[in-house]
């Protein structure tokens, strides 16, 4: 299945660090933050301003970016977790 994001959107799957074990200490899944850091999978044709010109995306497939933990909406594509969010809820672009 492809998806093509709408608009201003952006398709990402937040990528997963090495889990590190402290202690023996073990943290199940359900207590783990999500991960900040995400790779661009897709993104949209952009948004359009007052006069109807298409504003180019910042963002381009490829590109790693820092995402709020709560931003977007979390979504399975063929199983596998990705989330979608607006190109404005991109935090930075890591060079």
């Amino acid at each position: 299945m492809k998806i093509k994001p709408l608009g201003d959107r952006v398709l990402v799957k937040r990528t997963e660090k090495a889990e590190e074990i402290r202690g023996g200490i073990i943290i199940p899944d359900t207590a783990k933050e999500k991960p900040q850091e995400a790779e661009v999978v897709a993104v949209g044709d952009g948004k359009l301003d007052d006069k109807g010109k298409r504003i180019a995306m910042n963002v381009k497939k490829g590109d790693r970016v820092l995402i709020g933990k709560y931003s977007g909406q979390d979504i399975k594509v063929n199983d596998v977790e990705h989330t979608i969010l607006r190109e404005d809820e991109i935090l930075a672009i890591v060079e």
